[in-house]
């Protein structure tokens, strides 16, 4: 961005803030940025964000405070998803501060900051999400996304594809069971029982020999996930990854 461009559009922001002040959703202190979305800038930073050189379960994604060489971090494991069907998962950071507060309104209001957007092309780029060909957002039940009004992966994977250029392919998986919501209190072997059948595809030409990344806001045990990579796989995906804006897990 040029340099005059990019000043003017802080003293646009500046004065926005100014004239329509926007609370911070985390701490309450102002926004001054329109990119930050609706968390300011010090709540950004304290955001526990993942980066390339972090040491992460190559399946799931797991956070890792090990350090290994970058030759080794292909056999890190973490030992509790090698079951999950999808072949990588990745998020963007941990279910915190700015991070979840994006995501909670994100399942209000169909639009994502241009940071958020920045956060999950850059995740997109690291390997090995990197080699997918196709992007899948993971579907809502036609009921469920009545109710709501727009499918909030969807929306994610739409803004994905304009700056990877990626292709969407939003109509050949579906849900086709409209499941119980998942509750804070249930355990992994709830969310799997309750999402078990749950998907499928149809246009499965689409799908053949396809490396799917498959997108979803939060990661919580994988189940979800997992299903659907399931259903992408019989169909003949050759590999799925998972792109998600966070996890909940906690740091292994």
């Amino acid at each position: 961005m040029s340099p005059i461009f990019e000043l003017a559009g802080k003293a646009y922001d500046a004065a926005l803030a100014l004239v329509y002040p926007q609370p911070c959703a985390v701490c309450g202190a102002s926004v001054e940025s329109r990119a930050d979305g609706v968390a300011c800038a010090k709540c950004w930073q304290s955001t526990p964000l993942f980066a390339s050189t972090d040491t992460l379960c190559w399946k799931c994604g797991a956070f890792s405070r090990a350090r290994v060489d970058d030759e080794r971090k292909r056999s890190v494991r973490c030992g509790q998803c090698d079951d999950n069907a999808f072949t990588s998962a990745r998020a963007c950071g941990l279910y915190e501060g700015a991070l979840r507060a994006s995501i909670l309104q994100l399942k209000r209001e169909p639009h994502i900051a241009a940071r958020v957007a920045r956060l999950i092309f850059a995740a997109s780029r690291r390997e090995p999400l990197n080699d997918a060909t196709l992007i899948i957002p993971v579907p809502l039940h036609s009921e469920r996304e009545r109710e709501r009004g727009f499918n909030q992966a969807d929306v994610l994977t739409r803004a994905l594809s304009r700056v990877s250029k990626l292709p969407v392919d939003e109509y050949s998986l579906l849900r086709r069971t409209h499941t119980t919501r998942h509750r804070a209190g249930m355990d992994e072997h709830a969310r799997r029982e309750s999402v078990a059948g749950v998907f499928a595809v149809r246009h499965t030409d689409k799908i053949k020999e396809a490396r799917v990344l498959l997108v979803d806001d939060v990661f919580t045990t994988g189940a979800t996930v997992s299903a659907c990579a399931a259903a992408l796989k019989d169909a003949g995906a050759a590999q799925v990854f998972v792109l998600t804006l966070a996890r909940s897990q906690a740091i292994r």
